[in-house]
């Protein structure tokens, strides 16, 4: 029977000893790559959420009805607006995609893809399902504004297709890296004073 290697296990300050990850975890070899504009995005969000709470707050208080029960509720529909503009934080590993909203996570094993999928409706959205029934729904742009992250899914969905289980989505994956490596050129015009 063979043993399970582990590294040895780290003490924390004033803590319990934690446990190092094995050799056999997948994910322990590589860094995530995280989408650097969520951040900015995030932010973007919370200053909407602020900015209607404390509006509908001067309204109330220059028509003289301002109360407890009011500003709670303008406080409740300022934490909504946050809500629905914060865009998933989208997160990578050589073999995983991961998408986490405020109540949610979505993950996807990019070498074991399946299908890739563009919908073009009132905001794009790329959807990418795996073998196991994982599904991933992202803003592409997300892809094309942080080119490490489309390297991880442009290699994951190339070894899905080496194994044969992407079945559709070159045409979704082609644009986009079509419009990467537009952005790519532009980017390198502009630094050159070119464009």
């Amino acid at each position: 029977m063979a043993r399970r290697m582990t590294r040895p296990a780290r003490r924390t300050p004033g803590g319990p000893e934690t446990p190092g990850p094995t050799e056999h975890d997948p994910c322990t070899h590589a860094p995530w790559t995280h989408d650097r504009t969520w951040a900015g995005d995030a932010r973007s969000a919370a200053a909407c959420g602020a900015l209607l709470f404390g509006l509908l707050l001067v309204l109330d208080a220059a028509t003289g009805r301002l109360d407890v029960r009011g500003a709670l509720l303008w406080l409740g529909l300022g934490a909504l607006l946050f809500a629905v503009l914060t865009p998933p934080r989208v997160r990578a590993r050589p073999e995983v995609l991961v998408s986490q909203g405020l109540l949610r996570r979505r993950c996807v094993r990019l070498d074991g893809l399946v299908a890739v999928r563009r919908d073009d409706g009132i905001a794009p959205r790329l959807v990418l399902r795996d073998a196991s029934g994982g599904q991933v729904v992202l803003d592409p742009d997300v892809l094309i504004a942080n080119p490490p992250l489309w390297r991880l899914v442009a290699d994951g969905a190339r070894t899905s297709a080496e194994r044969g289980s992407l079945l559709c989505g070159a045409t979704a994956l082609r644009r986009i890296a079509e419009r990467v490596e537009h952005d790519r050129a532009e980017a390198v015009f502009r630094a050159s004073g070119l464009h």
